[in-house]
């Protein structure tokens, strides 16, 4: 073994293990942050997206919908931080990313140039992100303890 691959393989042996501790709980709290922040910005009517949703869940009233979304939203960002109901929560995470995909489906227009699907906007690539978000939701899931160890296939970490 030549000496660049030993000390590869030397970091590999610290970075490694250091990874392998923080990775998923620094993806739970970034999660958090982003959650509460975007829900925040809901909730005090300042949020970039206000139209957007509105225009999505065009079946409610916005001016209540999209502050009660913010509230959900603060809500899970919470939860994630302190840990709490972890399998309620990711559902909800998962449920609210997917929702946002309707926007996709109900407004065309506003996601795609020219209604080309391959081009998309700058709202369409807002969206497009919840995709990292909803496969981080996942990551962390992944990683919840399993309560009935007859359940085969789910983690204990």
């Amino acid at each position: 073994m030549d000496r660049a691959q030993r000390m590869v393989d030397r970091a590999d042996r610290v970075i490694i293990p250091f990874l392998r501790r923080w990775s998923i709980p620094t993806l739970r709290i970034a999660l958090a942050v982003v959650f509460i922040w975007f829900g925040a910005l809901k909730v005090f009517g300042v949020s970039p997206v206000f139209e957007i949703v509105a225009s999505t869940v065009y079946v409610v009233d916005p001016d209540w919908f999209v502050p009660v979304l913010g509230v959900v939203e603060v809500g899970v960002g919470l939860a994630l931080a302190f840990k709490v109901a972890m399998r309620a929560v990711l559902a909800l995470l998962i449920g609210q990313m997917l929702g946002t995909f309707l926007v996709f489906l109900l407004l065309p227009d506003l996601t795609f140039q020219d209604g080309n699907p391959l081009l998309l906007t700058t709202e369409g690539e807002f969206v497009l992100k919840n995709l990292v978000l909803l496969s981080a939701g996942l990551v962390v899931g992944s990683q919840l303890a399993a309560r009935d160890e007859r359940m085969p296939g789910l983690g204990t970490g």
